[in-house]
């Protein structure tokens, strides 16, 4: 099958008319040209032709979320046991240019699948939600073409595929133990096989950074580990990759951030990956990373608080003074400005950083522009009962609460036994919802009832991560609290500088005094009701919201699909909360004329996307849905310690049943078999004298 643009488009066009979402890949490769990857996949006609146009070369590419995929990578049958490959024959079949196989089947009714590595067999993966296939007539340079097998084409819907194989199921599902958990990197030599150098040298990085190295003496050692035991050795560039990811997490955290897959590189294979998941049995988001710097930028006045904050911080750190920014530019254009949408600037913002990091000093700058500017009755600094939040609003209908330690507040909600703190989050949602309309005061002895009219109530808060993290658990990650939050996460300290004792700059106080005098639309008819200014989108801004929304719809109905609530609560307020960063972005950038052009829409979907990632992937390592999955992160802590104090030697089982005596066999079993069949942690049975022993330690490729 020639492989020219026609076929392409074609290809493409059929598949999407079968219900499979397709999005194209580079030219020869099977890395996505898209931004988000499968992500993207569409059967959007239009859409489709307009990549094809744009890229004629393309590959062709199908996102394998709700299908389940079979991968054998190599033409040898690699099964135990008669019967299984004729089983998986029966499916539609592609031949992959290295002489592998695809098969394309669908999980039963009800069940939801993930992508895995030599799960089924060595050199067997699936490719399941979260996942993709590269499909004919696709072809990789110098290697050769995907093809169809002769009367096995994919040409019948998604839904009318034959159901995965009984057999493919349970072996999905079966723990494995011990030896074949083995790191697959121990050879007689020293030597380090193909296959397995992105895992050891990512292991090996991690190891150094727990000592404290820097990203460019993790790159010298990698770089001669590669040369002298890599066969063959990886590109240059691929090992720098490595060590800039590793980097990224201060020294304490490098194990922690490989064992719950948070480095971002190709996992179980040197070749790139078709697929961007985990092992079956458990989902972990991936870590988008730090925020870009370029996200960190807003024009306007926004721009120019974050740049006197940073000129004046003890220890400058451009996440929290963005995080501060923001709150201020909310409660000032609050009340004052709306889209078609009807979205207003109310944020509920949290910054994210470690003790001494300077969470006060964003803080502080807020409160002296308030003060400067005459609107110190904007500001709060706690809040102790519902009633408190109300009165407070009545009085000053556009108000920003600055706590710091909010993990407090949030333990005290889950942990307290009286309703008042239950109240305080009760009532902190319906104000976020009543910013467009209006907000009736619960009922009091004596009085009547009273309204707030479109209320923006905005909170600045701080917290360190860890402790954040640990305070919630799932029921207040799906209540629609931190869903509604903007939480951003700051890095390691930056560098201490001398502090300077600046007046504030007159431009910034300028337009601060100019939003708190603004009157509602004076365009707006007779009505008394308040009417904040009408600010446009462009066309162009409007189409990017459109795709945005789109986006985090298919990452909604994926959660769904897998039952992840929290996925399901988080998703669903991304658009909204891009709509009003775009706002926001729009009375920052002209407070005159504001305008929701294509800058600022793109500024706040790509915003959201990645504080929106981040905290599904941080929220994932640190909360636990209930007592297992306790239990299971429990193991794991005992064997990261024993791993920073002991290295990669075995633990014995005996020293780790004392660290958690209070576990009774049965539970030490269950959890254990758990983290082997998720491949986070290795088992081993050996003699040492006496009687054999098991030992465990954390997974080299985990």
């Amino acid at each position: 099958m020639t492989n020219n643009t026609h076929d392409l488009l074609a290809a493409a066009l059929r598949l999407a008319s079968l219900c499979f979402p397709v999005f194209p890949c580079r030219p020869g490769e099977k890395r996505p040209l898209t931004p988000n990857g499968f992500r993207d996949a569409t059967t959007d006609t239009q859409q489709i032709e307009e990549w094809w146009s744009a890229h004629p070369d393309a590959n062709l590419a199908i996102s394998t979320a709700g299908l389940l995929v079979v991968d054998r990578d190599g033409p040898e049958n690699l099964w135990p046991g008669p019967g299984r490959e004729t089983d998986l024959s029966e499916a539609p079949t592609a031949t992959t240019p290295r002489g592998g196989r695809h098969w394309f089947f669908r999980p039963p009714e009800g069940v939801v699948l993930r992508c895995t590595s030599s799960r089924l067999a060595p050199q067997v993966d699936t490719r399941a939600d979260g996942g993709y296939v590269v499909v004919a007539p696709s072809r990789i340079t110098d290697v050769g073409e995907y093809e169809w097998a002769p009367g096995r084409e994919l040409i019948v819907p998604a839904d009318r595929l034959p159901i995965v194989p009984q057999w493919v199921l349970e072996d999905l599902d079966r723990p494995r133990v011990h030896i074949e958990f083995l790191s697959p990197t121990r050879t007689d030599d020293s030597s380090i096989p193909a296959g397995s150098r992105n895992d050891t040298l990512t292991r090996v990085a991690g190891g150094l950074r727990r000592q404290g190295l820097s990203a460019d003496a993790m790159q010298a050692a990698l770089r001669v580990i590669n040369q002298e035991r890599c066969r063959p050795p990886l590109d240059v560039q691929e090992v720098d990759r490595i060590a800039v990811s590793v980097s990224r997490y201060q020294p304490d955290q490098a194990t922690v951030a490989m064992i719950e897959r948070m480095i971002d590189r190709p996992h179980g294979s040197d070749e790139p990956p078709d697929d961007l998941a985990g092992p079956a049995s458990v989902v972990v988001p991936s870590d988008p990373g730090p925020m870009p710097p370029g996200l960190l930028r807003v024009p306007g006045l926004i721009n120019q608080v974050v740049d006197y904050t940073l000129a004046t911080a003890p220890y400058p750190d451009p996440v929290l003074a963005l995080a501060g920014a923001l709150s201020l530019m909310a409660v000032l254009a609050g009340r004052r400005v709306r889209d078609e949408m009807e979205s207003r600037t109310n944020l509920y913002v949290l910054g994210l950083a470690g003790s001494g990091a300077g969470k006060d000093h964003p803080r502080r700058i807020n409160q002296r522009i308030l003060v400067e500017i005459g609107a110190a009755g904007r500001l709060g600094n706690a809040f102790a009962s519902g009633e408190g939040i109300e009165d407070w609003l009545l009085e000053q209908p556009a108000v920003l609460f600055q706590i710091d330690e909010l993990d407090g507040l949030l333990r005290r909600a889950t942990q307290a036994r009286d309703s008042r703190h239950e109240q305080i989050f009760s009532i902190l949602l319906q104000m976020y919802s009543a910013a467009s309309s209006h907000y009736v005061m619960r009922a009091r002895a004596g009085r009547p009832r009273q309204v707030i009219e479109q209320p923006c109530f905005c909170i600045f808060g701080t917290a360190v991560p860890s402790q954040f993290f640990s305070s919630i658990s799932t029921a207040l990650l799906t209540n629609g609290f931190l869903a509604r939050m903007v939480i951003l996460t700051s890095g390691s300290r930056g560098r201490g500088q001398e502090p300077m004792s600046q007046p504030i700059p007159p431009g910034i106080l300028e337009v601060a005094r100019w939003w708190i005098t603004q009157e509602p639309d004076p365009e707006a008819d007779a009505n008394p009701r308040h009417v904040p200014r009408l600010v446009e989108a462009s066309p162009e801004a409007l189409q990017v919201f459109r795709a945005f929304r789109e986006a985090a719809e298919q990452e909604y109905a994926a959660a769904e699909r897998r039952d992840d609530q929290a996925g399901m609560a988080i998703w669903a307020r991304a658009h909204e909360k891009a709509r009003r960063l775009a706002l926001i972005y729009a009375a920052s950038a002209d407070h005159l004329e504001p305008r929701i052009d294509l800058p600022a829409a793109q500024w706040a979907c790509q915003f959201i996307e990645q504080q929106t990632r981040q905290m599904l992937a941080m929220a994932a390592i640190h909360t636990s849905e209930n007592s297992f999955d306790g239990q299971r992160k429990r193991f794991l802590d005992v064997l990261t310690a024993w791993r920073l104090k002991n290295g990669d030697a075995w633990m014995p089982a005996w020293k780790l049943r004392r660290q958690l005596s209070s576990w009774s066999t049965t539970a030490l079993e269950e959890v254990a078999a758990t983290l082997i069949g998720q491949r986070l942690i290795e088992s081993d049975a050996r003699s040492t004298g006496g009687r054999p022993g098991v030992f465990f330690r954390l997974s080299a490729g985990g």
